[in-house]
Parts: C-alpha cells; sequence; structure tokens
C-alpha cells in the first residue's frame, strides 16, 4: 500500500492503540478528510457540530430505546457448533442478520434518522447497493415520519429487487440511477447530486463508514454496538476474548462497528474479507485493499481502484453490496497501521461458505457475510483451535434471485 512518507507504521499503531483518530480535521493518518463543493461545507460543518449529540445522554437514550424495542438489539452471539467441527475451530457468530429489516444497517439509519430531525431537514435521501441500507433508511424515515427518497442503481435493481419492493412498501421514493456502472458507486453519485441542489433542506443518510468528514466517524459510531455487544457476549459465554474477529469488506460499515471494540486488545486479529471477485485483474473485483491505491472517491482519500490514469475503475462482485471501488478510510488506517489484516475472497469462495453456512447451521446469511466466511474457513487452516466472531451482517433473502442462477442446488455436502 503507498502512503504518504511522513507517515511511519510504529507511530500509526501507536495512536491507533491509543484510540486518537479520527483527528480534528477527521484523518485517520494519511486518509480521509474532507474534499467537497463549497456548497456542501456549511452542511458538513452542521453535521459535524451534531456529533457531539452522539454524547448527550437524551439522544442516547432515545437511540438506546429505538435500537432495543423497535430494532430488535441485541443481536445473538451464536456458537456456529456445525462449522466449528468442519473448520477445526471455535466459531461464534454475531447475528446482526436477525435485526429489524435484516442487517446491521438498521443501527445507523435510525441513528441518523434521528440526528436528521433534530437538524430540522425536511427530507432525507439515500444510497443503497444491496438494498440493506435503503430499506432500513426507509424504516427509519416511516418510523420518523420524515420524506425518504433513495437512488439505486439499475443493475443493482434488478438482482436485489425484493429490496426495492420493501423500500416502496415503506413509503419511500427509490431513483433507479441508469448512469456509470449501474451499481452502488453510481448511485452514490446521484445522492451527492441531489444534497447539492438542496444542503439545507435535506439530509443525506450515508450508509457506509466512507465519505467526507464527519460521515466515517459518525458511522462508526452508530455501529460501535456490535462490537460492544459481542465483546460482553463473549466474555460471558466463554470467560475469554477471541483469537480473532472478522467481517467482510465494501465500504466497511458492519467490519468498522465490530471491529472498535476490539482494536486496543492486541491478541485478537482483526480480519477484513473483501470481494475479490472474478479475479485480480482491474474490473475484475472490489478489493480496494488488496489491489487498489490512495486517492479521491466521494469526497474521502482513502484507498481505491484506479487504472494508471487515476481514473476509477468499474468493479465486480456477485455482492451488491460489496461492490464499490474504495473503502472507509479508518480501514484503510488500520491495513496500513498493521493493526488489521485484509484479503480477498472469491465469487466462487463466497458462494461455497454460504451452502455451507446453511447446511451446517441452518442459517442463511447474505452473500456479503458468506466472505467473511469464506475468509476464515482460509485462515482456520494455519490456526486450528482458535476462537472466532465472525459478523454477520445481514440475511440472505434479499439473495434468492442471485443465489438460484449461481449456486447449484445441494452444492455443500451434509455434515
Amino acid at each position: 500500500m503507498n502512503a504518504r512518507p511522513e507517515y511511519h507504521t510504529a507511530a500509526l499503531l501507536d495512536d491507533v492503540l491509543a484510540g486518537r483518530f479520527p483527528d480534528g480535521r477527521g484523518r485517520f493518518g494519511p486518509f480521509g478528510g474532507r474534499y467537497v463543493p463549497e456548497t456542501l461545507v456549511a452542511p458538513l460543518e452542521r453535521l459535524t457540530a451534531a456529533c457531539t449529540l452522539l454524547r448527550d445522554a437524551d439522544f442516547q437514550a432515545e437511540f438506546r430505546s429505538e435500537l432495543r424495542d423497535w430494532a430488535g438489539r441485541p443481536t445473538a452471539l451464536t456458537p456456529a457448533r456445525g462449522l466449528s467441527r468442519r473448520w477445526g475451530i471455535d466459531l461464534w457468530l454475531k447475528r446482526e442478520d436477525l435485526l429489524h429489516t435484516g442487517a446491521h444497517k438498521i443501527n445507523n439509519a435510525i441513528g441518523q434518522a434521528l440526528l436528521a430531525k433534530r437538524l430540522g431537514a425536511r427530507r432525507v435521501i439515500a444510497e443503497t447497493g444491496a438494498g440493506q441500507h435503503g430499506v432500513a433508511t426507509a424504516a427509519a424515515c416511516a418510523r420518523l415520519g420524515m420524506p425518504c427518497t433513495v437512488y439505486m442503481g439499475a443493475l443493482d435493481m434488478e438482482r436485489q429487487a425484493p429490496n426495492v419492493g420493501r423500500m416502496r412498501l415503506l413509503g419511500a421514493t427509490v431513483v433507479a440511477v441508469e448512469s456509470g456502472d449501474r451499481t452502488l458507486r453510481a448511485a452514490v453519485d446521484e445522492a451527492l447530486r441531489d444534497w447539492v441542489a438542496d444542503p439545507d433542506g435535506t439530509y443525506y443518510c450515508l450508509g457506509s463508514a466512507i465519505g467526507p468528514h464527519p460521515y466515517p466517524y459518525l458511522v462508526r459510531e452508530l455501529h460501535a454496538v456490535i462490537g460492544d455487544e459481542a465483546r460482553r457476549q463473549v466474555l460471558e459465554a466463554a470467560g475469554r476474548l477471541p483469537d480473532a474477529v472478522a467481517a467482510c469488506v465494501g465500504g466497511g460499515s458492519n467490519a468498522i462497528g465490530l471491529f472498535h471494540a476490539f482494536v486496543r486488545d492486541r491478541g485478537v486479529a482483526l480480519l477484513g474479507f473483501e470481494a475479490g471477485g472474478r479475479g485480480a485483474g482491474l474490473g475484475d473485483n472490489a478489493a480496494s485493499i488488496a489491489h487498489g491505491r490512495p486517492g479521491v472517491l466521494h469526497g474521502c482519500y482513502s484507498q481505491l481502484l484506479q487504472d494508471g490514469d487515476g481514473q476509477v475503475q468499474e468493479t465486480h462482485s456477485v455482492s451488491a453490496g460489496l461492490d464499490y471501488p474504495a473503502v472507509g478510510p479508518e480501514h484503510a488506517l488500520l491495513a496500513l497501521a498493521g493493526r488489521a489484516r485484509y484479503e480477498a475472497v472469491g465469487d466462487d469462495e463466497a458462494l461455497e461458505a454460504l451452502a455451507e453456512c446453511c447446511a451446517a447451521e441452518g442459517i442463511l446469511p447474505a452473500i456479503e457475510s458468506a466472505h467473511a466466511l469464506a475468509g476464515v474457513k482460509r485462515w482456520a487452516q494455519a490456526h486450528g483451535g482458535a476462537a472466532v466472531i465472525v459478523g454477520l451482517s445481514g440475511r440472505g433473502d434479499k439473495d434468492l434471485k442471485t443465489l438460484q442462477e449461481t449456486l447449484p442446488a445441494g452444492r455443500a455436502t451434509p455434515p
């Protein structure tokens, strides 16, 4: 990974372990920051100021109440006995798939919707890839009585049709994005254009730990409940911390939410698994840490997939939720500092792990989550007996069309 020469790995790691990021400029070491048109500076400053509410007792009480009574927290930490026997490890699943709307995205969506209401926004907009953030934002806006518009790439709408229907039933206007690659990147582009046109009356509910400051920080804080719960639960159930925690990584919201509680525990490995797609070639994957270089996309300096001329490239993944050409700046920092390890997992490997989870555990994970399962299966070959928590970011009901087209019946062998 290329980085600015004034940043030294040892010093960065010390700062990571001390919890010093982001800094006052919204930087995670060399990454992060704010690269936006002048019209968005004022609303981003207002949002930055509003982030102080995250430490406000009244806001936290309302947020925690919604997470508990409406979203369904805490989520279970399930011992995966079948996969543990198969893979020779002690595997636990952090079950964000059990949340209302079917994925971790609801944590962030209800938190940001509460902020939007306090900021006096007249409407909320969002982007979505697999549809889970769109569904979560539509649900949160319905809950709080706010109009909602969701931008979604036309290609993603085809492969995630059930979630499009759910968003509309929840009252959201869903806009098909036909420009660009017709996936998540194009959806973010269109949402940003909408926000630039009405920065004062519109609140942009960004769905991942990407974008200009303060979004990477804000999204991390709203999802930190994932890791906080998992850490407490594993200590209660096993009497010790795990040897590793693992999650899939696209933009990286679920992963950073899980990792954050364990960052200072140096004995706990942090494992992120990106979408390796069809292979290592440019345009064949969405693994921006494994195959990318530093650059700016959607208001943020991070690792992204680009050609030799700096043009951001189209991506490929069987998973719509990981099909994005950049990664959140905190993940780029954790990789650079050596605190977390990131690897690419191919389409076929992820689908095989999904089928194996269905057969061994009776759980249908999202294809996104299956990348983490496949990565841990590979990691387990050299770490027999290790205790591992995998963040199951969502359920796979939304993926049935893709699975019916790509996964032959009976592919997984019985336990």
